[in-house]
């Protein structure tokens, strides 16, 4: 059992290098990480258009009222020509929506904080400068290019440092904890 556990710790500790060489290659490559992730996602919308296509011709579902698969397999093949052709959009306009609405969520909590103080309650200076860092996060989200993949590579380089530092005292422990 111990050398089951260390065995699958060591397979931990390489899946947490890999995420880690992945988080720091999206950290410094976001143009060329955002590419990738367009291609990767436009391919499997079209495999799996073309399968639903494919499943729908060979079932004979053009018999059966509900079969819609050649219709979700035509949807999804546009998706993916769309994905891969226009992926600097889509990042963009998923950038810009999800900035609006950290900046829209940083309002509504500027407002709450300046009802705090209205209520003289302590903590309502904690929660303007939180607010405010919203706000501000959000503005930059907006206009950096990238900071989506950029926030996901550092999230992801994070997670996989500390995997690795759990995995590695986990190691170091296993004989205590069996």
């Amino acid at each position: 059992m111990k050398n089951f556990l260390k065995k699958s710790s060591w397979i931990d500790i390489l899946v947490s290098i890999i995420f880690a060489i992945i988080g720091i290659f999206m950290i410094v490559k976001t143009d060329t990480a955002v590419k990738i992730i367009s291609y990767v996602l436009g391919i499997m919308f079209i495999a799996i258009g073309v399968m639903k296509c494919v499943d729908y011709f060979l079932s004979k579902g053009k018999y059966d009222f509900y079969n819609y698969d050649l219709i979700y397999g035509i949807i999804a093949i546009v998706i993916g020509l769309i994905t891969i052709f226009c992926g600097n959009l889509i990042e963009s306009m998923f950038r810009i929506m999800i900035s609006l609405w950290i900046i829209y969520s940083g309002l509504i909590r500027l407002s709450f904080s300046l009802k705090l103080r209205t209520a003289q309650i302590s903590m309502w200076s904690l929660s303007l400068i939180l607010s405010i860092i919203m706000i501000i996060g959000g503005l930059c989200m907006l206009f950096q290019s990238g900071a989506i993949v950029l926030s996901i590579g550092i999230i992801i380089l994070v997670y996989s440092i500390m995997n690795l530092i759990e995995s590695i005292i986990f190691i170091k422990n296993v004989d205590e904890l069996l």
